[in-house]
């Protein structure tokens, strides 16, 4: 999963920067049980210019948090990445 070809939203190309879209591709592949076909990010700006991202999934059960240096995030948002089997689309969630 999640080893094909990758596209994503309108959305997410134009509010999510280029460095925090890299990052989640890379958290996705650097899970080590089986992969859902769903990944779910909640990112959330916190004090210092930093963000913490929730990486998490339902079957198996999977969450793993992240604080990295924030690059242009201003508001929380919520990330679906979703794999059909033939390419994965990352999307903001309000745009499912």
């Amino acid at each position: 999963m999640f080893d094909k070809d990758r596209y994503l939203t309108r959305g997410v190309s134009e509010e999510i920067p280029l460095e925090i879209q890299i990052l989640l591709w890379s958290m996705i592949v650097g899970i080590k049980i089986k992969k859902d076909y769903l990944q779910v990010f909640e990112i959330e700006p916190i004090k210092n210019s930093l963000l913490k991202i929730e990486h998490r999934q339902e079957i198996p059960k999977y969450k793993k948090e992240h604080v990295v240096v924030n690059t242009g995030i201003n508001s929380k948002v919520k990330i679906f990445v979703i794999d059909d089997g033939e390419y994965s689309t990352m999307m903001l969630s309000i745009e499912y």
